[in-house]
């Protein structure tokens, strides 16, 4: 196995991500999912690839997008997203490995951590006490062959991620940092983000990758007051993530 990995310099770019996948409704399910999760205001993205609009009084669409590029501008400051020193020592203590191999990934999630539905993914865990903490890995058709073609570059994919896709319409988000790697040829970039509302706010890790034809994201997160306690453990999760052939 070969891996290398780089942080990624700070850009403002802004272009739409829905057009990025030659596949329909092709976000509808991140943004379904990470919404359900963080926010009693689900929505759907809709397939003919126009962008949403934020219609909350209080927090325009401008002042969301700020807050996206005050976060970006800030990575090298904030948080440079080393690897977790946990995985290169193998499967870490107090955590299982679950293998897909016939939809072509793997991850290492808690030991405590338990099964569950999460609408519109292929699986996910979560905390036995706390569901707001938990992972779920989802995936998607593309002619996509790598993550590189989804924008002219990854601070700007990242930024629409958070800003178009994950956020939903009362909350606006911060990015803390984000890094990219390369495994066996296959490219990976996983961010930290905040997603914050008037009364509530989540951070999670998310790690994207395309192969197999399909395009895979892998969300892993909490309530933001927890983050702190549990960012390391969430992390290893995040960096756990790799594709298989199949």
């Amino acid at each position: 196995m070969v891996m290398t990995v780089s942080s990624l310099s700070p850009i403002a770019s802004s272009k739409s991500f829905l057009n990025r996948l030659n596949a329909p409704c092709s976000v509808s399910v991140a943004a379904t999912a990470e919404s359900a999760a963080v926010s009693p205001h689900r929505f759907t993205t809709r397939c003919d690839g126009n962008t949403r609009h934020c219609d909350d009084e209080n927090i325009s669409e401008k002042c969301k997008r700020r807050m996206v590029l005050a976060g970006i501008g800030a990575l090298s400051a904030v948080n440079s997203l080393s690897a977790s020193p946990l995985l290169a020592q193998g499967k870490p203590e107090d955590y299982q490995i679950f293998v897909d191999k016939i939809d072509g990934y793997s991850y290492s999630y808690p030991s405590d951590w338990r099964e569950f539905e999460f609408l519109g993914h292929d699986s996910a865990f979560k905390d036995r006490y706390l569901q707001l903490q938990n992972v779920r890995l989802s995936f998607i058709p593309t002619n996509k062959t790598d993550i590189h073609e989804l924008g002219t570059s990854m601070e700007e994919v990242v930024e629409n991620l958070t800003s178009n896709i994950y956020s939903a319409p009362n909350q606006f988000a911060t990015i803390l940092g984000m890094q990219e790697k390369n495994i066996d040829g296959r490219s990976y970039c996983t961010f930290e983000y905040v997603l914050t509302s008037p009364n509530f706010s989540r951070a999670a890790f998310a790690t994207i990758a395309i192969g197999n034809g399909r395009y895979y994201t892998l969300i892993v997160g909490a309530n933001e007051r927890r983050w702190r306690r549990v960012r390391n453990q969430l992390k290893v999760v995040a960096d756990s993530f790799k594709l298989l052939d199949i």
